[in-house]
């Protein structure tokens, strides 16, 4: 270790002037622990206070399945659908999970989320087709355009394809559809949503007003209106909490990641 020594000083003077700048190197190290312990009490609190909604009460927290992601709905017929969020999510959902026996599903408008009904070895009905069309439509950019019905095809997946045109390219949640499609014309924009109580916890869920009933008796009918999303999600946050009487609170940007993008109108 060099050490400097000021030949214009003694011996003694540079000796404090060592001993001095110690010092302040110790304070200064303190003053970064103790930085450090105020920053992680900071973060606990924070934790805490994110842990806290509305009243005041705790969020019990449980662990999110897979397609939680995902737009998402169970069907009538206890079918899983999912679609994408936006185009990085769209060209997760077709290429890593979406299978040969799967159903396709895509509303026809621009800004539309790729939808796929997974069968796990099942044959769904006509009612889990007409579901996932539903809920196709009303995940689209209709909702916010305030089209009030969309046509909705649905394909199999080996119609799907990221081979475009010759001259073409396809970019990310973007894909071809090849062959004769199966139409659900006119498919009407009208949303669900609800809670269902699992090992002592409300998980909000929404869909097809078909679905969702099916699952529980805690919903709420919406249609495309004017209350802009988060201000719905307030209002259908308390008037959920009050028809489960109060029990655990419900995580508000759950309920509001569930909702479709656009103006909302509660239909009690």
């Amino acid at each position: 270790m060099k050490v400097k020594i000021n030949l214009k000083k003694s011996l003694q003077e540079n000796a404090s002037l060592y001993f001095d700048a110690g010092k302040k190197s110790k304070r200064k190290l303190i003053g970064l622990e103790n930085a450090l312990l105020n920053s992680e009490k900071r973060k606990k609190e924070l934790e805490e206070k994110v842990a806290r909604i509305g009243d005041g009460k705790a969020v019990k927290k449980r662990k999110k399945k897979w397609f939680e992601k995902f737009h998402w709905c169970n069907s009538s017929e206890d079918f899983l659908i999912i679609g994408g969020r936006d185009a990085k999510s769209n060209e997760i959902v077709v290429k890593r999970h979406m299978e040969k026996d799967d159903l396709y599903f895509h509303a026809e408008i621009q800004g539309a989320p790729h939808v796929i009904v997974k069968v796990d070895g099942k044959k769904p009905g006509e009612a889990t087709k007409r579901q996932a069309a539903e809920f196709a439509a009303a995940f689209s950019k209709a909702w916010r355009e305030k089209i009030p019905a969309i046509d909705v095809y649905s394909v199999s997946p080996e119609q799907v394809s990221k081979k475009a045109p010759s001259g073409e390219a396809l970019g990310t949640g973007a894909f071809m559809i090849y062959g004769e499609r199966e139409y659900f014309k006119k498919t009407a924009l009208a949303f669900t949503i609800g809670l269902i109580e699992e090992d002592g916890l409300f998980i909000v869920i929404s869909g097809p007003e078909s679905a969702i009933k099916k699952q529980t008796k805690h919903f709420l009918r919406l249609k495309q209106g004017d209350l802009q999303k988060g201000d719905a999600a307030k209002k259908i946050k308390q008037i959920l909490e009050k028809k489960i009487g109060g029990k655990n609170p419900i995580d508000l940007d759950e309920l509001n990641f569930m909702l479709p993008n656009g103006g909302i109108e509660i239909k009690e």
